[in-house]
């Protein structure tokens, strides 16, 4: 019998100008930058800010809200809440292992997790606020963060900046890794009694037929279940047809489209085309990571996808066809087995609690 295993937070504390040594089997070394090295002291002031909901104009969402710990750093709904109820346009995403992204969030709009940290917060949905002036002024008459950034970033009162907070918070950020689950032992642990029968299959099926790892990549070592790249595999396509005429154009003439008029759905819908301004980017979003994806339920950047079974057979009928479907997405004509077998198999990724 396939047993469900727990998620698992580690807390890294050793310093790199470049990475870290990872203690979780099927996971690389941790990327760090050389401007914003790891340190217990930093982490724990990261973790509070991060905890702390006064960083919101109605002092009721933090970035913990949107991402708890027993639903793998997600928040279990179709779009994320923000203050006052407001609801947001896309899904919330896991933070588990997001200091492996290359670019952050679902459309890549930030470089790095520094970069993503406070945008949330200077959202008007989300957290609601508009300058940094109000964020900062938090901070600076709190008696403990002052204590925590002097020692922290030796800054004082009148030195604090929200860079200071980018830093703090991607540092705990990067603790928030998942690695040592069933698959892992199996695979790279050679424990062949990891996999039930089913999740082995699954596991064929996803390598093969299912077309599964060409974007939700295992390497020889390690296997993080993304490739950090972007495809448009038709979700929310819906959203796009009253439109898709005009970059279908645009693309033939090699040219720009002219303005018009979209609603926040349509623009959510154009997802890396937001970012780049390339016609090709129309609808794409980057690959999610599968570790821990029985947690994260619902599914798709829009969530409307709401069991794994769900999303099995939504590939496997090639997604919704549109002019910028890619071309890694197509029928799959896999079996009632098969399918089963895959759901099996993924949710083999859910991480040990016991390292």
């Amino acid at each position: 019998m396939l047993i469900m295993n727990i998620l698992v937070v580690i807390v890294l504390s050793a310093i790199s100008a470049t990475a870290i040594a990872n203690p979780l089997l099927g996971l690389p070394p941790m990327p760090i930058p050389a401007d914003n090295l790891q340190n217990p002291e930093k982490i724990a002031l990261g973790k509070k800010l991060f905890h702390d909901a006064r960083f919101s104009t109605t002092r009721s969402v933090s970035c913990a809200s949107c991402h708890r710990p027993e639903k793998a750093f997600t928040d279990g709904l179709e779009k994320a809440i923000g203050i006052n109820g407001a609801i947001g346009v896309r899904n919330t995403p896991t933070l588990l292992n997001a200091g492996f992204f290359e670019q952050l969030f679902l459309d890549g709009r930030e470089p790095s997790l520094e970069k993503q940290a406070l945008k949330p917060i200077l959202n008007r949905i989300e957290h609601g606020f508009s300058d940094h002036k109000s964020i900062i002024k938090i901070i600076t008459t709190d008696s403990d963060y002052l204590t925590q950034f002097k020692k922290v970033f030796d800054v004082d009162k009148a030195t604090i900046s929200t860079v200071h907070m980018e830093k703090a918070i991607a540092s705990y950020e990067r603790t928030l890794i998942s690695g040592n689950s069933s698959f892992d032992q199996y695979y790279f642990g050679r424990d062949k009694s990891q996999l039930s029968p089913s999740a082995a299959r699954g596991l064929r099926v996803f390598r093969r037929k299912g077309n599964c790892a060409n974007c939700h990549e295992i390497s020889w070592d390690n296997a993080l279940f993304m490739d950090n790249r972007y495809y448009n595999i038709g979700v929310e396509s819906q959203q796009l047809i009253p439109i898709m005429d005009i970059f279908v154009t645009a693309l033939k003439q090699g040219a720009s489209p002219e303005p018009i008029a979209l609603t926040d759905a349509q623009k959510s819908a154009l997802g890396r085309f937001q970012v780049t301004g390339v016609i090709s980017d129309v609808g794409k979003f980057k690959t999610p990571t599968l570790r821990n994806i029985a947690l994260t339920a619902p599914y798709m950047h829009d969530g409307s996808v709401k069991t794994l079974t769900e999303v099995v057979e939504y590939y496997d009928q090639g997604g919704h066809a549109n002019p910028f479907l890619d071309a890694a997405i197509f029928p799959l004509h896999l079996t009632d087995q098969e399918k089963k077998d895959l759901v099996a198999f993924m949710a083999s990724l859910t991480s040990y609690s016991s390292l």
